[in-house]
Formats: structure tokens, sequence, C-alpha cells
């Protein structure tokens, strides 16, 4: 290897390794001295050390916000997970070709409350903070981290082979099912201001709105309103007669 190109990518590991203005990943992320914290990991915290720790409870406030007034956007939007879980939808549709993917496995919906309830008693009895370890949006910069500086990866990286191969049976089971991440944020995001909602008389009742909504969803029946719809557009932007659109209600 040329020693100028080796010397300059030393230098380009020492940056990302000793700069301090841009700390962390998805779980708490610091930009400077704003930091940002997932409300699953601050609940965890809370629970377990049974106190309060006042800069976690401000970096949890602008998530928590953001949920509150438009639901599970991080889930739909941001979360890196969904990103590679829709490059999966794309390629699979290449292969096989159908408009819609089809769910071949059923998970009932309200197993996500159980999951949520299930992982904060299991943190509290084994008194450590469980998602902060085995977060799929953490545990995939970690790989890329480890993949990258390391050469190597984490072997808690299965549990992201075993989202994708349940993708090959039912669209988002984690997600809708089994994050405990998404169902603090739907709990949160219950009441949110930002919703889909029908205009009926623009409604063919063509039923795309319900093959297209990657949880499994019937928009049309108003399902929009509940807790698991995570605002992603899918049903909004396949809709042949614009009878759905997003509303940000007043009350």
């Amino acid at each position: 290897m040329c020693p100028t190109r080796s010397k300059k990518n030393n230098n380009h590991i020492n940056f990302f390794l000793h700069n301090n203005f841009i700390q962390g990943w998805y779980q708490s992320l610091g930009i400077g001295s704003l930091w940002f914290v997932s409300p699953l990991e601050g609940l965890e915290s809370l629970v377990i050390t049974r106190s309060i720790y006042l800069p976690s409870i401000i970096g949890m406030a602008i998530p928590v916000t953001l949920a509150f007034l438009l639901g599970r956007v991080f889930c739909s939007w941001i979360c890196p997970v969904t990103f590679f879980l829709e490059l999966f939808d794309r390629f699979r549709k290449i292969v096989t070709r159908p408009k819609f993917l089809a769910n071949k496995l059923v998970v009932a919906k309200n197993v996500l409350w159980f999951t949520l309830i299930a992982e904060l008693l299991l943190s509290m009895i084994i008194g450590a903070p469980l998602f902060v370890f085995l977060s799929p949006p953490g545990l995939i910069g970690r790989e890329i981290m480890m993949a990258v500086f390391f050469r190597t990866l984490a072997l808690e990286g299965v549990l992201l082979v075993l989202i994708v191969m349940l993708e090959l049976l039912t669209r988002r089971c984690f997600c809708r099912s089994f994050c405990p991440l998404g169902g603090l944020l739907a709990c949160i995001g219950k009441k949110r201001k930002l919703r889909v909602v029908t205009i009926t008389d623009n409604c063919i009742d063509c039923g795309i709105c319900i093959k297209s909504c990657p949880m499994g969803l019937r928009p049309r029946d108003d399902e929009a309103f509940s807790a698991y719809c995570w605002n992603c557009a899918e049903c909004i932007d396949h809709c042949r007669s614009d009878a759905l659109s997003f509303r940000w209600l007043q009350n």
C-alpha cells in the first residue's frame, strides 16, 4: 500500500475515533452538547436504577414530543432497520414480480404490548438495560463499526439476520409485533395529532390501501387511527382516488 494513502486512511480513522462533536448512534446520539436519548433506553434506566437522571430526561424530551405529535415516525421514516427492510422489499419484488407482497404468516398486532412489558420486566429482573445491547437500530451501527474498523462482526448481529428471515413470511413482522421500542412509541403516539384520514366520497373500495400497508392495517376502515399505524404514507402513495391523506387534528 502507498505510504501516503495509508497515512491518509489513518488520519480518517483517528478523526472519527477522537472527534467528540458527534457521538453515539440511534439509541443515544450526541451532537455537540445536545443529546437525544431513545425513550426506551431512558425508561429502562429509570426502572433499573430507580432514580431520575436529568440529562437522560432532557435527552428523551425531543423523541417523546415527536412521537406524541406524529406517532411512530421514527420507525417508518428514520429507523435503519426499516431502510434495510425496504431495500429487501425492492429486491424481492424484482425477483418475484408481484406489485404487493403477501403476508404468509399473521402475528397478532397486540403481541407488541406484551413484548414491551416483557422487555421491561426482564430488564428489571437481570438489572441491565436489555434493549441497549439488543436494539436492532443500535446493532446495525455496531455491526457497521465492527466491519469497518475491526474487520469482524458481533454475535448479536444474528438478530438482524432473524429479522430479515421473518420478512420472508410477513412484512415488517418484527416491527409490527416484536419491537419494544416500537411498542413504547406506539403507546406515546396513540393520541397523535398527525393521522391518515379517509375521504369517503373519493373512496372506490379497491383495497389497494390494505395491500400496500406494511403493518397489515385497513386504512379505509379508519384503522389508521389506531396506535398500530406508523404514518409511513404507503397507503396514501398507492391510493388511486386520492381518498387518503394526512391531516393535522386539532382535538
